[in-house]
């Protein structure tokens, strides 16, 4: 039934929540591939510090690749610790600021059968201000999807 799985992750030891899920599902319904990935959000910064030459172009480049090459490296070590036998483990970086959109998108152009996430777990205020990209890939992704709480996780908080 699930032959691809993605499985979005922030680079969190609470998002790795997911593992032991995908690990279950990968054994249990012979997964051809999974592919991990990690959306770098571009590096934000306000016109006024542009404008103030407090960043040049050159620095915020800098601070883009760096942030790109920090989530290759979290996914590349992730893969590394991953050993699921006789599956084929991909990863993948992508660059957006709107990362439930992305991740939406990328898993329908790539015919993905399931997207495995996890969840903060927060309502209310906090996840009003905080936004809530497991939330956004749960409304727009045309996928089965399976979103497991964090752990500790209080129900109405």
């Amino acid at each position: 039934m699930y032959k691809k799985i993605l499985v979005p992750l922030d680079g969190s030891k609470l998002a790795e929540c997911v593992l032991p899920h995908v690990e279950s599902i990968a054994k249990g319904c012979s997964v051809e591939s999974i592919t991990f990935v990690r959306v770098a959000e571009p590096v934000r910064m306000s016109a006024s510090a542009e404008e103030d030459g407090f960043y040049s172009g050159k620095a915020w480049r800098q601070m883009e690749s760096d942030s790109r090459a920090a989530a290759r490296r979290y996914i590349d070590q992730l893969k590394s610790r991953i050993k699921y036998d006789g599956i084929n483990v991909q990863t993948e970086v992508l660059t957006h600021r709107r990362a439930g959109d992305l991740i939406a998108d990328y898993a329908t152009k790539n015919e993905f059968d399931l997207i495995v996430i996890s969840t903060h777990g927060r309502s209310g205020i906090s996840r009003w201000v905080w936004g809530s990209v497991a939330d956004k890939i749960l409304r727009s992704a045309c996928v089965p999807i399976l979103m497991v709480r964090a752990p500790g996780c209080v129900p109405g908080i």
